[in-house]
């Protein structure tokens, strides 16, 4: 629908409150809270489809539709439309009454809530809050772990190191490094039974161990190829010896600019005689715990994932052959590694990640 003809929203007090609690309760009801937002952006005075489009990154035909549907409906227009099929047995206010609880409250005795204990308290079945479960993308028996940074050159090492993500300087080469540590060469006690029709690979629990190697890996972002060695320990006397294969692996006439981690063998005083040694390599720290920023960590997820995790290898000069015939096959069929977000967007996302965990204590 073009701008011009948007139909006109006016909101009563009541529906501006209920539309402003729908938006304010966290991670669940995502598609009924957009629609709440569209609909409180539609009311501003003078505003258009695309610019609430815009706004809130949906397409204008998305916006459009849901101006229509409140305008036609009201607050009932944004649920979704029953299907099909036997008529519903449960009620929007019991399905709000589930969200609500199982955001808001924790049962007795228990740190959250079940589909048999929030069932028994609602008075429902248990298949039926499993459904609103699903259907608002709830799931109170996950939680996931997180760390905010402390560093108080947070800022601006961001900013140096998705600067050189987005504008590498010119005759220079970015490259992240970082080791691995403690890789286990590891055996089953018993032969993998295969994977059959309808049989997943099977392993036994149990394993034994042949000892352990270190990974050093720099990952050329651009190019998609990687610099690998590894040692039995991970000392600063093998880093340096790992900066040395770096340095002497690149074309001499280009800068090194190096990514890594706040490690004590990356700042020992034999790493810095070495680097007075080498003008041309700089090293750019990460943040304290700010790993995330360092994007030879997702390489060593995709070797993990793809080479160690299910690998089993009766010595560790088997495993670091393993891990080198990786690096070598990555190598002939590099893939680039491309950073997206400037410096800006991650600021302000840390920032109302932050502000939001900041709420959570009051």
């Amino acid at each position: 629908m073009a701008a011009s003809h948007a139909v006109s929203i006016t909101l009563s007090e009541a529906d501006r409150t209920m539309l402003q609690n729908w938006t304010r309760r966290r991670s669940t009801a995502q598609a009924l809270a957009l629609r709440a937002r569209i609909v409180l952006a539609c009311a501003e005075p003078g505003i258009t489809n695309r610019e609430v489009g815009a706004r809130l990154e949906v397409c204008e035909m998305t916006v459009s539709k849901w101006r229509r549907r409140f305008a036609a409906l009201g607050v009932d227009g944004l649920v979704d439309a029953p299907r099909s099929g036997a008529p519903r047995t449960i009620l929007d206010d019991q399905v709000e009454r589930v969200i609500v609880t199982t955001l808001e409250s924790v049962p007795k005795n228990a740190t959250h809530w079940s589909t048999r204990t929030l069932a028994r308290e609602m008075g429902m079945s248990q298949s039926a809050i499993s459904r609103i479960w699903r259907a608002f993308a709830l799931a109170p028996y996950r939680s996931e772990t997180f760390k905010l940074s402390t560093d108080v050159h947070f800022i601006e090492k961001v900013r140096d190191i998705v600067g050189l993500y987005l504008n590498p300087p010119d005759r220079a080469l970015v490259l992240c490094v970082d080791e691995k540590p403690s890789i286990q060469a590891i055996e089953d006690t018993a032969p993998v039974w295969p994977m059959g029709l309808g049989q997943v690979e099977r392993h036994t629990h149990d394993y034994l161990r042949h000892g352990t190697t270190d990974l050093f890996a720099a990952l050329d972002i651009k190019a998609g190829t990687v610099i690998g060695e590894v040692h039995r320990r991970h000392r600063s006397l093998d880093f340096r010896h790992f900066l040395a294969t770096v340095e002497h692996a690149t074309p001499p006439e280009f800068d090194l600019h190096l990514i890594l981690d706040n490690a004590s063998t990356h700042k020992m005083p034999l790493i810095r005689r070495w680097l007075l040694r080498h003008p041309r390599v700089h090293l750019h720290f990460t943040p304290t715990s700010g790993s995330w920023l360092n994007l030879v960590e997702a390489w060593f997820s995709i070797l993990t994932t793809r080479r160690l995790k299910r690998g089993r290898f009766r010595s560790t000069c088997a495993l670091e052959a393993a891990i080198r015939n990786y690096i070598a096959e990555n190598n002939a069929h590099p893939r680039p590694f491309v950073w997206t977000k400037t410096a800006d967007e991650i600021l302000a996302s840390v920032a109302a990640f932050a502000q939001r965990t900041s709420n959570s204590h009051h």
